[in-house]
């Protein structure tokens, strides 16, 4: 065998291990690249992520009618409504509320009144009977008092005894008479005064009857203008046929002006203190992706509440759009974002790209070696975090953790850099709560202090 056969395996052999060498450096830096992120200064947005519902700005209620409640009725059913999006005019039907309670108390009126008018026959029979024993009486009596009289008359000759006794009997009888008129008053007096009490209250069960009459025939409830049917929402979901309607909730419907629309949202405790009135918010319609609106926020709860679609107590915050489109309807979804704030010339990594061991770092590639950088965090949104202090630019960090990440060295900063740069946090933090608390302050004296009420959950944000 001649020494040129001998080393051609071996010659091929090195040339695939040198290619392979090659081909893993190549691998290894793309690799690098694509789990690396240069740093750059650049603008960064805060924002406040919150998914919303498209309201009316202003809106009429159609509510059951309001005599519910002065006649003790305290709960009834809706047994027919249109349906939601149903265009009416003035005047058109709009839902039937459950008559049973109300029939229930008409018969009971009437079934008082039919009493009260036999008490009253009765009453009145009552009296034409004592009366007129009364006047007989009194007849009578003057009959007797004539024929005393006569006989006083016819005996004029007679001893004095006897005279004297027949005038002391006509004096009787005059003062029988006078008792009796006076007894004859007073009960005429007694059964008109009677009479008057059963007419009373006769008056007044007619008078709940028509009242009863008048609620049943509201009960057919028309729309008060014209305009589209929204569906209320109440404490348990949105009211439609079947729901109970209570007097201290009474809104069946609403009629919403389409021309202004908000949306409402709710932001958790953690960051409503960063949303204020009069912030930006980007707002995309979740029906129509591809439209996207402008907003204001015009509103921001001073009391928290607990709604179970939440984990955490949550603020109401109300956003108005700045123009509307004519698809746009009550109810839709809405994906709110509200810049809280913006940034100029700031440093922001992905949040990926941060770990924790008691203090944050990043790993980040250093004279062609990677250590684990000490930094001092600042804000966040969703996607990134500020870094105040412990990258510059054209650093290069890495976005995941590197292989043998125990083995890299930890760089520190400067403790007394580190302590201002913390000092000036906590003062700006400081800062921005006392002004949110005078904020806050200013909404508790402008708004009236709502009631204790059960369930709920309500606290008042400090």
């Amino acid at each position: 065998m001649s020494i040129q056969k001998l080393l051609l395996p071996i010659f091929l052999v090195a040339v695939a291990g040198i290619s392979y060498y090659f081909y893993q450096q190549t691998a290894s830096e793309e690799q690098i690249d694509e789990v690396t992120l240069q740093i750059e200064k650049k603008e960064f947005v805060i924002k406040v992520d919150a998914t919303g519902e498209l309201k009316a700005k202003r809106s009429v209620k159609i509510e059951a009618p309001s005599g519910m409640r002065t006649n003790r009725i305290y709960e009834t059913t809706i047994q027919n409504l249109v349906p939601e999006g149903t265009m009416v005019k003035e005047g058109d039907f709009v839902a039937t509320l459950d008559r049973t309670e109300v029939a229930n108390k008409m018969g009971d009126a009437q079934t008082e009144i039919d009493k009260i008018m036999t008490q009253l026959d009765q009453a009145k029979i009552d009296t034409a009977i004592t009366l007129r024993g009364l006047r007989d009486e009194m007849i009578n009596i003057s009959f007797s008092k004539d024929e005393k009289l006569l006989e006083i008359e016819q005996n004029k000759y007679e001893p004095e005894a006897v005279k004297q006794q027949k005038q002391i009997d006509l004096k009787k009888l005059a003062r029988d008479l006078r008792q009796l008129k006076s007894k004859y008053q007073l009960e005429s007096d007694k059964a008109m005064a009677k009479i008057a009490e059963i007419n009373a209250e006769l008056k007044q069960n007619q008078s709940k009857l028509n009242r009863l009459d008048k609620l049943s025939k509201e009960f057919t409830i028309s729309a008060p203008k014209a305009g589209m049917i929204i569906y209320s929402r109440g404490w348990n979901g949105k009211i439609t046929s079947g729901s109970r309607i209570q007097p201290w909730d009474p809104t069946v419907a609403e009629l919403p002006d389409l021309t202004e629309m908000l949306s409402k949202t709710y932001v958790n405790e953690i960051d409503v203190s960063r949303v204020k009135k009069g912030q930006e918010v980007k707002i995309k319609i979740d029906a129509f992706p591809d439209y996207e609106y402008e907003g204001t926020v015009v509103n921001v709860a001073n009391i928290g509440e607990e709604l179970k679609e939440y984990d955490a107590k949550v603020f109401e915050v109300n956003i108005e759009l700045a123009k509307i489109d004519s698809f746009l309807r009550p109810a839709m979804t809405t994906s709110n974002e509200i810049v809280t704030d913006v940034l100029q010339e700031t440093i922001g990594i992905p949040i990926e790209a941060l770990h924790n061991d008691s203090i944050p770092f990043v790993y980040k590639s250093a004279n062609g070696k990677i250590v684990k950088q000490e930094v001092v965090i600042g804000p966040s949104n969703n996607n990134e975090i500020v870094i105040d202090y412990g990258l510059a630019e054209q650093d290069e960090i890495y976005l995941s953790v590197p292989e043998n990440n125990k083995d890299f060295s930890f760089q520190y900063l400067d403790g007394a850099v580190k302590k201002e740069i913390m000092e000036k946090q906590e003062a700006r933090k400081k800062a921005s709560l006392a002004k949110l608390k005078e904020q806050r302050k200013q909404i508790k004296e402008e708004v009236p202090v709502q009631g204790e009420g059960g369930g709920g959950g309500i606290i008042i944000f400090n």
